[in-house]
């Protein structure tokens, strides 16, 4: 709460209050935002020491109303006047450091370099085109078939986002995701692609390709809306697929703050009687106890541990935790990535359920997947 915060922010001030050397100034700019200038610097590596010190101070662990707790504190730099010679300048190159430093995992310290401000430039245009990708029908869904390890049979398919933009070019999902979901586009667009390929689906069962699953993935914030299980009942209903062809893949991220709210909304999604899978796996902070709550079908052993699961013992060890995870919770287990045969007669021979990568087709436009 307030009080609490308000305790602590004084003593992050007093901790960094510590550091100042003659000359140098630090104040809050707002929020849980500190700002230091640091004055008469000899060599870009004396901005390191302060930073690592800085670091460490905050480390420490705080008391407040009878509670201990940690923090960690990211930290963006500028130095004039290479990136600037003015205050304003040098706040705007210290805040791209910073958002930099969060991305890279936070807990740590970036410098500034020209690179950030193209890549701030083109993540705004990015921005602004994406608010009318939709409407301007840039946006496209591909499919990638799943198949049984077993058979070799196609049991469903993943129903997957692209962005061709007549500028840009085709935008990686991994650039343009990120983006929708901060600014909150994704609940449209995320709408848009499941009844895409609930529709899509539908019209596979009617030419008698009855054995197919769609599966959809569903965003943090698009799992936390309070109308999720209408919208998603209202778009198998205008669609006409029956509830057990649709598959929606759920990660870690979406339930992590909120389980007992996560666990009501995923049991209610299931009295409509979809399919629920989770993504990623071996990612997060799975565990036993924790996914024996959450009534789900699937889970899909994330690319990482596939890509070298013949070299890497780790990642081997890995995989075959999860496969055991998984049928201990009697949930199916499927291996994103594949794309070799070795990587194949691995995952077979720990009884892996399903795959889904190169080695069975890439995603595909609709027409080439029928």
């Amino acid at each position: 709460g307030p009080p609490v915060g308000d305790e602590v922010l004084m003593e992050v001030g007093r901790r960094l209050s510590l550091q100042v050397r003659e000359g140098d100034t630090v104040g809050r700019r707002g929020g849980n935002e500190f700002g230091f200038v640091m004055a008469n610097v000899a060599h870009e590596h004396d901005a390191i020491t302060l930073a690592q010190r800085m670091l460490e101070a905050i480390s420490t662990p705080f008391e407040a109303h009878g509670t201990s707790f940690s923090l960690t504190a990211s930290i963006g730099i500028s130095v004039a006047p290479r990136d600037g010679d003015d205050a304003d300048t040098l706040l705007k190159a210290a805040d791209m450091a910073l958002a930099r430093a969060k991305e890279a995992g936070r807990n740590g310290f970036r410098f500034y370099s020209p690179a950030m401000d193209a890549d701030a430039s083109r993540r705004l245009s990015l921005e602004i085109a994406l608010r009318d990708a939709l409407a301007r029908q840039e946006l496209y869904v591909v499919y990638q078939p799943q198949a049984s390890l077993d058979t070799g049979h196609l049991i469903g398919m993943e129903a997957l986002l692209r962005w061709q933009h007549p500028q840009y070019g085709v935008v990686s999902p991994a650039e343009f995701i990120p983006i929708a979901e901060e600014t909150g586009l994704i609940l449209a667009i995320g709408q848009w692609v499941l009844e895409t390929a609930c529709v899509q689906t539908r019209r596979w069962l009617d030419i008698g390709i009855s054995s197919l699953r769609v599966a959809v993935n569903l965003s943090t914030r698009q799992f936390r809306q309070s109308n999720l299980v209408q919208q998603v009942d209202n778009v198998l209903k205008r669609s006409g697929l029956p509830p057990q062809h649709l598959e929606l893949e759920i990660t870690e991220s979406a339930f992590i703050d909120d389980v007992q709210g996560a666990v009501a909304q995923a049991l209610a999604l299931k009295a409509l009687g979809v399919k629920l899978s989770l993504d990623d796996f071996g990612t997060g902070y799975s565990s036993l106890a924790y996914l024996s709550r959450f009534p789900f079908d699937k889970l899909k052993i994330d690319q990482g541990f596939v890509r070298d699961i013949t070299e890497n013992p780790v990642n081997a060890a890995i995989a075959t935790a999860a496969i055991v995870m998984g049928r201990s919770l009697n949930l199916s287990v499927l291996a994103e990535g594949v794309e070799t045969e070795a990587q194949a007669r691995f995952l077979r021979s720990r009884r892996c359920d399903a795959m889904q990568g190169y080695l069975y087709s890439r995603p595909l436009l609709h027409a080439d997947f029928e």
